[in-house]
């Protein structure tokens, strides 16, 4: 079997194909995989086979439920740029328009007033549960998910995006694309070292400068959202402590920002026990957080499942490993799986609810969140 080759600097490259099923731009830097050499749709089966030397490479997703098919494939060219993805989109977006919201705005405020019950409940274990919608829209044409993920790149100045093909998850992703701009890092590994940088309680980026600021310095002293975001550190802890011979974590986050919204952010970074350890190793360990499901992670996880159903990919992970188990992986939000046809697709967005959440709030957050997809398509919500 030919080995996949990482390249460095890799010059200015064409379209995206089914051929080419994934990219990833960074602030740092970009990979492309080009070809798929063999597929995997058990992260497990994937993981094992990176440390056995079976694969020299893996790209793909990892979907929200850890017991649902993986979309991870061994690519024949892994590339890599030490800058931000740029292309030459294969064509213009075509005009797309809203369907359908799922669940509708009045059904997602009763679905976060039932978590409250709940998380208000002392007997209850529940203590945070992050619950989503989504917005299925329609496209006049047939959407390239490069062309989309080039807008997306455009639109954020860290550069940040995605683009993965499903296909390997099996039959009923076949021909479907994942496709966002995540700020998140699940976890990131070179060597020895680790590091992540969850992000959990946000607010809304204002036009207006000093509103904006203020926004954020609210954010910053929000007792809820510092409360939130403190579940999700304590569990990344919990998970990656065993692993490590150093772990640094900062006591207080710090503000982070999107061109949406505000973010509370903690740098995590550690030192591992054992280096054969990889980074998709690491983002099996460590997925899903509670900034993307709850805390305790099964109660919140049961609820999710109650109220959502399966979300797919949506909320999981997307990343790569090369053969020394280096690697980085990105929590999937800010995202959209465009259909096999090439014009419908799903766009999602979700909140943290605690037990000091309003529920129109968290409406409002959801409503934010989707503007990174909608912006890049071109659609008013």
């Amino acid at each position: 079997m030919p080995a996949p080759v990482v390249a460095a600097n890799t010059p200015h490259l064409t379209g995206t194909t089914v051929t080419n099923p994934f990219v990833l731009s960074r602030p740092q830097g970009s990979i492309r995989a080009e070809g798929v050499l063999r597929h995997f749709d058990h992260a497990g089966e994937a993981a094992d086979a990176l440390r056995a030397g079976d694969v020299t490479a893996l790209t793909g997703a990892l979907p929200f439920d850890p017991d649902t098919p993986a979309a991870l494939v061994e690519p024949g060219l892994l590339w890599r740029s030490d800058k931000p993805w740029r292309s030459i989109p294969t064509s213009d977006l075509p005009e797309c328009g809203v369907e359908q919201r799922l669940p509708g705005e009045d059904e997602h405020v009763a679905r976060v007033r039932t978590a409250l019950h709940r998380l208000r409940d002392d007997a209850d274990p529940l203590r945070k549960v992050v619950l989503a919608r989504m917005l299925r829209l329609r496209s006049h044409g047939r959407l390239d998910p490069e062309s989309l993920l080039q807008s997306l790149i455009a639109n954020d100045p860290a550069g940040n995006g995605y683009c993965v093909d499903l296909s390997a998850a099996g039959p009923g992703s076949a021909g479907q694309w994942l496709v966002g701009s995540s700020p998140e890092v699940l976890i990131r590994k070179q060597g020895r070292a680790i590091s992540c940088h969850p992000l959990a309680g946000s607010a809304r980026r204002l036009d207006d400068p000093l509103a904006d600021w203020e926004s954020g310095r609210a954010l910053g002293e929000s007792a809820k959202n510092l409360d939130e975001h403190r579940f999700v550190v304590d569990a990344i802890r919990d998970s990656l402590a065993p692993l490590c011979t150093e772990l640094e974590i900062p006591e207080r986050p710090t503000l982070t920002h999107t061109p949406q919204l505000w973010h509370l952010g903690t740098p995590i970074r550690g030192v591992l026990a054992d280096t054969s350890v990889t980074a998709l190793d690491l983002a099996m360990t460590v997925h899903p957080t509670p900034a993307i499901c709850g805390t305790p992670t099964r109660a919140a996880f049961e609820t999710i499942s109650a109220l959502e159903g399966d979300r797919g990919f949506y909320a999981g992970a997307v990343g790569w490993c090369d053969e020394r188990g280096d690697g980085e992986w990105m929590v999937t939000i800010r995202c959209a799986r465009i259909d096999a046809d090439g014009t419908g697709l799903t766009a999602y967005a979700g909140g943290g609810i605690v037990a000091d959440s309003v529920p129109e709030d968290e409406l409002a957050e959801t409503a934010t969140k989707f503007t990174t997809i909608l912006d890049a398509l071109g659609v008013t919500a």
